[in-house]
Formats: structure tokens, sequence, C-alpha cells
């Protein structure tokens, strides 16, 4: 039979096979070099201002949990990498988390401690589609009318710490006169706004109420009314170096009556000292809690760091177990799948149960502790502060009952 191709179809087919052969080169290492690339998390930590302290933590905390998931294989096969930045404030911080996602070309972000930088970043997840885990923020409007669909928060909410340590203080020890000393930024206002909720929900009484600025030295003015009042509670919703300040010097005026808080930081109780720590106070957790998985991250983090971790470096850590997690089940980076992803893992915390986030505020449901200072006879060692009073939840109570409902903070995030 006679061939009928023609110069031009040879030509023709000549050039189509040329230009496969060239695609195939050009895209096998395109797909190899995004299998090779790292899996990033943009870290927004504070490190600098009356919060910095609790930076270090945070990053010593998710390089800790780095280290395990990229010796255990990594995420998709792919390394894991943190990319950390100072969030500073509200402004520094929108400009951060977008260089992060621009940039950086970062897969999620985790991290923030002030509840305002917190908001803040969170219209730039919301409207760059990107994954956000709140690892230290606790305003209960990041979980209520200002909440989206991409923010997931680890940290406690301000309605959970508070009806953790007001069941205690008012069931328990019929403690009912209040005096609050709050933090004049987001946080604080919002964290007293729960408390006066609960306190009027168990029937007390607020006696008085002080705004103090952040980064306040001196509080010997506001020592001298509680002693005048001598309320039944010294509330303090105070935050950072102030919380430590506050302390200080209230053992220094020699006060008794009881002092308790919205919240409070372990690492910012250390410098007060064994002995020197009045009251009782609502824990996110501990590093002597008897679980097996607390003695092995606690173990884990004081053999790398020189000393025990404490609640921040618990709320890095297991975020960033949580999103390396939440990428693998979803098999992608996509934000959105790895969002869907998120509403559907549980882990073990280190809390001796099975902790999971609310798919309709994306909120961890978990347990805290009611912690009291302890006494110097009673303190093994400089880092030996807490003596646990009780678990809240009860372990036969639903995690729920210590979280705010939709009547209370109503959440309403658009899913796509």
């Amino acid at each position: 039979m006679r061939n009928n191709t023609t110069r031009r179809d040879f030509l023709k087919t000549a050039a189509a096979a040329a230009a496969a052969v060239g695609a195939s080169g050009m895209f096998a290492p395109a797909i190899l070099r995004a299998q090779r690339q790292p899996v990033k998390i943009g870290h927004l930590i504070p490190q600098s201002g009356f919060l910095s302290p609790m930076g270090e933590y945070m990053i010593n905390a998710a390089k800790l949990a780095v280290d395990e998931i990229n010796a255990a294989g990594g995420v998709l096969g792919r390394q894991l990498q943190l990319v950390p930045e100072d969030d500073q404030n509200p402004g520094v911080a929108v400009q951060k988390a977008t260089k992060l996602i621009q940039q950086e070309k970062v897969d999620a972000l985790m991290g923030t401690v002030s509840s305002a930088v917190c908001l803040a970043v969170m219209e730039v997840a919301d409207r760059s589609k990107m994954l956000l885990v709140n690892t230290g923020s606790n305003s209960d409007e990041i979980r209520g009318k200002r909440c989206n669909f991409y923010t997931f928060s680890v940290e406690g909410s301000n309605s959970q710490y508070v009806n953790t340590i007001g069941r205690y203080l008012i069931k328990q020890k019929q403690y009912k006169r209040w005096y609050f000393l709050t933090s004049d930024y987001a946080f604080g206002h919002d964290l007293l706004r729960v408390s006066r909720m609960l306190l009027k929900k168990m029937g007390g009484t607020e006696i008085g109420s002080e705004l103090i600025p952040t980064g306040t030295m001196d509080f010997s003015s506001y020592l001298l009314k509680v002693r005048n009042l001598k309320p039944d509670v010294v509330f303090q919703n105070l935050a950072g170096t102030d919380q430590t300040n506050f302390m200080k010097q209230y053992a220094e005026f020699g006060l008794t009556m009881e002092v308790a808080g919205g919240l409070i930081d372990t690492l910012l109780m250390w410098p007060v000292g064994v002995g020197s720590i009045t009251g009782s106070f609502p824990l996110l957790w501990w590093y002597d809690l008897p679980y097996d998985e607390t003695k092995r991250f606690a173990a884990a983090f004081t053999k790398k760091y020189g000393k025990p971790p404490e609640n921040q470096a618990w709320g890095d850590y297991y975020s960033t177990k949580a999103i390396a997690m939440a990428i693998q089940q979803a098999g992608t980076t996509d934000s959105k799948k790895v969002v869907e992803a998120m509403e559907k893992i549980k882990f073990d915390g280190g809390k001796g149960r099975q902790l999971y986030f609310r798919s309709w505020d994306h909120q961890l449901m978990q347990p805290m502790w009611v912690a009291l200072g302890k006494k110097k006879d009673e303190s093994k060692d400089q880092w030996d502060i807490w003596k646990i009073a009780g678990e809240v939840p009860d372990k036969n109570e639903d995690l729920e009952v210590i979280a705010s409902t939709k009547e209370e903070n109503a959440c309403e995030m658009t899913r796509s």
C-alpha cells in the first residue's frame, strides 16, 4: 500500500512529539521539586514587649514538635519547617502574616498571645483562606462574633478559664464578694465581661473594679484599696509580666484575702517564687499531671532545654502536632481540606482524655485544672509551684460544660 503521509503531516507529528518530550522534561523536575519542598508553618510569637517571656517557650516547644515529626518521617513524606516572626502589635502582625503567606509561601499559620493581635491576623487568614491555629489568645470574640472558618483555638477561651475557677470559688469556698483588677486592652476587657457574667449567674457581688494599664510596675495604690475594701476574692484579669509584678507586691503587702484569676501563666509565676503565690487559679496544663503523654512531653522538653515546659509551651507543641496530623489526614496542604480534617481529628494532649475541636466555633474542647500555690515545704524544686486541687469538668462530665454556649457567644462562620 502506498504511504500517504505527506511531508507536512510528518513535520506536524514530529513537532507534537518534540513538544510532548519538552513538556515532560519541564514538568517532571517541577513535580519532584514540589515533593522535596518542606511543609511550612508560619509561627507568630511575641519577642518584644510585656508578653515576650512567652515567646521563648512557644518557639522551643514548636521546634521540639517539629524535630519529633521529622524524625518520624515528616508530613506527607516532606520535612516540616517553622518560619518564626515577631508579631509585636496588631499592625505589625498583619504585615508579618501577609509576608508569611505571600513571600514565604507557608502552608499554615499558628501562634499569637495578644487577643488584639490574633483578631487582626484572623482577618488576614480569612481573606487568604489560610489555616490559622491560635495557640495563646483568650478572648471569646475569637471564637464568637469574630470567628471564621479558617481559625482554630488550642488555647482556652476566657469562658473556659473563668467557668473553671468560678465553680471552685463560689461552689466550694462560698466566696461571693469580688474585687476586679483588669488589664486595659482587648483581652482584659473580654475577660472582665465573662467574669462579671459568671459572678452574676452564681449570685455574687462586685464590690470594685479597676482597669490597669499594661506594663504597670507599681500596684501599691490598687493594693491599698484592696486592704480597705476587704473582698472575699481579689480577682485579677491581668496579662504578661503584670501578673508577676502584681503577685510579688501582693505578697510584700502581706495581704491575706484570697487571690484568684481569670487565667494564669506558670512561667510568669515562677519568678514570684515558691511560697509567695497566694490563691487559686485556673490552669490550662501542668507538667506534673499523672498521664503518660504528659510525662513523655515534659521529659523530652526538659532534656532539650534544661527546664520543664509550662502551659504556653503545651499550646504550641500540640498545635504543631495537630496541624501536622490534619495535613497528613487531608493528604494535601490545601487549607480548606486541612480545615475540614482539623474538625475531625482527636488527639491525646497529655490531659488524660481525647481532645477535639468543636465544629461550630473551632475551639478545642479540653479539661482544665484548679491550681493552688504551694508552700515551700511542699515543693521539690524552684519549678514545682502548683498543687492541683481538682480537674474541671469532672471525668464524668462533658468537656463542653465549661465552654461558652451559642447563646452566650454566637459564632456564625461561612464555610468556604
